[in-house]
């Protein structure tokens, strides 16, 4: 009896152990399917779901959040180590504190490329098409032919502004269109056959005027907000297009306006605004060569299996003491 109750002790005292060496992540947003898959990745590791209003208490003795994040928070979580957001952009999450933390912050930029390049190619050839036109006359079964004058993109420019995760697929579905595509980035970005070249950002006023149309795909920090100002929009090309699927902090709206006012511009597809969402009155409701969508680019059939596949990626990488993938620079906010 002694001895079984001497192995029990044993057994429970080395779950015990094994409890308290595993990880613990925190997860938002998740499905409890979801988390379920992600606590077979790797057995070192413990996802444990939690609905926002537990976070402060749940997130106490935890290693990484899935999520969100904020100073409260990071406060209540003295053991964090790693946080992983569910979207591309950042700035709504760096703070002071995480900056000054040890915390790594990952995010999701590359996986939402795809269905964002595939948005921003979509809204530009609607204009260049004339669908904006033609397809809202559907319900009165009209069929006039006349007076379309179609932009072909066989042989025009593109300007990307942001060559990362979101802007190099625009380049590349870009280049395929037969474009030749310019990109904007501080980094240095290797050779690319759909990439004419690369500007640093200080050069943007350079391309600007060769631009047929110009794509905004870059993330929101405190250099590129604004960047795309009133000199910028006089500088682009007359009849050229305006393609913003990031931020609407990164152009300024008032500007917009005035380049679609005075013709300078053919159109702009707008998946981003500021403010957001766009209210009622404002003066880009009014032009019908302004396509405006509300901050959907980023939805896909396929973005929860690629999100799964990168999170499962950085579990078993966290758990073996690993570099993560798609590691936020916190002092350049992307």
């Amino acid at each position: 009896m002694r001895l079984h109750f001497v192995l029990c002790l044993a057994g429970l005292v080395t779950t015990a152990v094994a409890a308290a060496q595993q990880k613990k992540i925190v997860a938002v947003g998740l499905s409890p399917a979801a988390v379920e898959e992600l606590n077979t990745v790797a057995p070192g590791v413990r996802v444990v779901r939690v609905e926002s209003d537990r976070l402060p208490s749940e997130v106490a003795d935890a290693d990484a959040l899935f999520g969100t994040v904020n100073p409260r928070l990071i406060q209540a979580g003295k053991k964090l180590k790693w946080v992983q957001t569910y979207s591309a952009g950042v700035e709504s999450y760096i703070s002071p504190e995480l900056q000054n933390s040890g915390i790594v912050l990952t995010n999701a930029k590359i996986i939402q490329g795809p269905q964002i390049a595939d948005h921003a190619m979509a809204l530009l050839l609607a204009l260049t098409r004339d669908l904006y036109l033609t397809i809202p006359r559907r319900p009165s079964q009209e069929w006039p032919r006349g007076g379309h004058r179609p932009v072909e993109l066989n042989g025009k420019t593109a300007v990307v502004i942001g060559a990362g995760g979101i802007g190099m697929q625009i380049a590349q579905r870009a280049s395929a269109f037969g474009m030749e595509v310019i990109g904007v980035d501080p980094k240095d970005i290797s050779y690319t056959s759909f990439l004419k070249e690369v500007v640093p950002p200080d050069r943007l006023d350079t391309v600007l005027p060769k631009a047929d149309v110009v794509f905004v795909s870059a993330p929101l920090t405190a250099k590129s907000e604004g960047m795309m100002g009133p000199k910028q929009f006089e500088l682009m090309k007359k009849g050229s297009y305006f393609i913003a699927v990031s931020r609407g902090r990164l152009y300024d709206s008032a500007a917009l306006v005035k380049a679609l006012d005075s013709r300078q511009l053919a159109g702009a597809g707008l998946d981003v605004t500021n403010p957001e969402p766009l209210p009622k009155g404002h003066p880009l409701w009014n032009f019908e060569n302004v396509l405006i969508t509300p901050h959907i680019a980023g939805q896909s059939d396929r973005i929860g299996e690629r999100r799964m596949a990168l999170l499962k990626e950085n579990i078993r990488r966290f758990a073996k003491g690993e570099t993560l993938i798609n590691i936020v620079d916190k002092a350049e906010g992307y």
